[in-house]
């Protein structure tokens, strides 16, 4: 099978990861999160008081700081999944609560933010055999990516299935509280001025809002077979 680059952007709760994960798995490359790497640098600075009252980080302290913040992923034993590791600490867990969501879109707005992961993600990405999700992976980070798809879904199923998320890992949180955090995402996410989240043209759209994921597995499969002639387990 030719080596390849998967690219999956969308909005905020859309399922990237889970969806990623499961090409990734069906195709047997690696799958990279980078949404998980903006997660772990808010929480960089969450934990070094470079985060506002309002929510907003200390733009320029947060980039002074960027040489001290080492990123990583390494698999977890116990489940074999992949682990986000912030200058050698599992963060898994710490990444994904409402106060890094809550910070995690101006975070990712910083330019300097921005060209110190695009700088890591595509290191990782030459050698192919990938799956990568965020919100500028086909427009941005790697605009050559064979296979775009652009992710989306109505705001009020984003919620109920974040917020299922949130409970599993035993996190708080309301409904409401996400519903208005993933509205502002969206909004902070489309309206930036650099790498704004957009559906690259050649993208494939998929609105994944009353599908399952062997729904869009089997749109997927339908893809690759009719596209590439490259039948998926």
């Amino acid at each position: 099978m030719k080596k390849m680059i998967v690219a999956i952007d969308g909005h905020s709760s859309t399922g990237k990861s889970t969806f990623a994960k499961a090409i990734a798995k069906a195709m047997d490359y690696t799958y990279l999160d980078s949404g998980a790497l903006y997660r772990a640098v808010t929480l960089f600075a969450l934990e070094h008081g470079l985060i506002n009252s309002d929510g907003h980080p200390q733009t320029q302290d947060l980039t002074k700081r960027l040489p001290e913040i080492c990123l990583s992923f390494h698999r977890d034993a116990a489940t074999g999944e992949k682990h986000t590791f912030l200058n050698g600490k599992d963060v898994e867990k710490k990444i994904r609560s409402l106060e890094v969501s809550a910070s995690v879109s101006p975070v990712s707005e910083i330019p300097e933010v921005r060209n110190f992961i695009d700088k890591q993600l595509k290191e990782w990405g030459k050698e192919k055999a990938i799956v990568m999700d965020g919100r500028d992976i086909g427009t941005a980070v790697f605009p050559q990516a064979e296979v775009k798809i652009f992710m989306t879904a109505p705001a009020e199923i984003r919620a109920q299935r974040r917020l299922a998320e949130l409970q599993a890992k035993g996190l708080s949180g309301t409904f409401e509280e996400i519903l208005e955090n993933i509205r502002q995402r969206d909004h902070t996410d489309s309206s930036r001025a650099k790498h704004p989240l957009k559906k690259a043209p050649d993208a494939l759209l998929l609105d994944n809002g009353n599908m399952t994921v062997e729904d869009q597995m089997d749109w997927f499969r339908k893809i690759m077979k009719e596209t590439w002639d490259i039948t998926l387990k």
